[in-house]
């Protein structure tokens, strides 16, 4: 399934930084951003240069571009600031609540550019922008799936329409853990070892049971046992039992499932009745993060397998 990059209103992101509204056009509410990088344009203010610049992004004036501009002249300032708002761009935000120049303010209403102002400092303001954009625009893909938290772990479950996932899952909620999503999660990557899982809004908190219908989660069981976004740790696929297929018994040789080019741990689990499967992901669960803090229980088992087999064979030499 093919990944695409979200957009996010303009309004979202000034409601979020509490940024000051120096002029808003009418049309406000219909710009969305879509890049999730900034620019700051000091090249572009100081030397007019425009090739390779991208204006889909937020601009950021700080203290180095608003000094700069106070050695020029007011003619000077109005067609450097005409020439930056004539390319369209979303937004400007001026950090550390600088005065705003008058050139800046009327070539803003000219283009009907948003202007915006933070009494932050521009490091801060960028970095703390540039995270939320990271989230908000991440590539997102859905599956057909459930994720729970169990012991802290995010657990992706996949497996065909039938295979017991939700039932499995509300086993896990019934035994103190948390759902984030059924039938349909949102994975976001938003770094570069990171993906998130989310559910849709509108069926957030429900469940589908079979020969039940639908149950709200979160009334049934009470707010501490769901969760709205929770980070993908392990990727469990649930299977019918195949007679004959040779499944993993010692755990050496890790599988991993790829989301969004991230490459995540990932088990295959047979189902078949008689099977605990809530009491098996708790193990899956607590197994995956032994392993990410250092331990594996099946290399520990081979290194002494292999202590074992060699002192033996010490052993035999020296009869002989």
């Amino acid at each position: 399934m093919e990944a695409h990059r979200e957009s996010i209103a303009l309004t979202k992101i000034i409601e979020d930084f509490h940024l000051e509204k120096v002029y808003v056009p009418d049309n406000l509410d219909s710009i969305m951003i879509s890049c999730p990088d900034v620019h700051r344009p000091g090249i572009q203010l100081g030397a007019g240069y425009f090739d390779y610049f991208d204006a889909d992004r937020i601009q950021i004036l700080g203290k180095a571009e608003q000094f700069y501009m106070m050695e020029k002249t007011p003619e000077e300032r109005f067609s450097a600031y005409d020439r930056l708002m004539a390319t369209g761009i979303p937004g400007v935000v001026v950090t550390r609540s600088m005065d705003i120049y008058p050139e800046l303010l009327e070539t803003a209403k000219i283009h009907r550019v948003p202007l915006l102002r933070t009494d932050e400092n521009t490091s801060y303001f960028t970095a703390a922008i540039l995270g939320s954009l990271n989230v908000y625009l991440a590539p997102t893909i859905t599956r057909h799936g459930v994720l729970v938290e169990v012991y802290g772990e995010g657990v992706l479950l996949l497996g065909d329409s039938g295979v017991g996932k939700s039932e499995t899952a509300i086993e896990l909620i019934k035994r103190g853990h948390r759902l984030v999503a059924d039938d349909a999660v949102e994975i976001k990557r938003t770094s570069a070892k990171t993906v998130i899982g989310t559910s849709p809004e509108i069926i957030r908190h429900f469940m589908e049971l079979r020969g039940i219908g639908i149950v709200d989660v979160k009334r049934i069981f009470g707010v501490g046992a769901v969760k709205d976004t929770e980070k993908i740790d392990l990727v469990i696929n649930l299977e019918p039992w195949q007679q004959g297929k040779n499944y993993e018994r010692l755990g050496l040789d890790r599988e991993h499932t790829s989301l969004l080019g991230i490459e995540l741990p990932s088990l295959t689990i047979p189902v078949r009745p008689g099977r605990n499967l809530a009491v098996i992901i708790e193990i899956a669960a607590m197994n995956n993060r032994q392993q990410k803090m250092g331990y594996n229980a099946a290399e520990e088992l081979s290194d002494r397998l292999s202590k074992q087999m060699a002192s033996q064979q010490i052993s035999g030499g020296d009869l002989f």
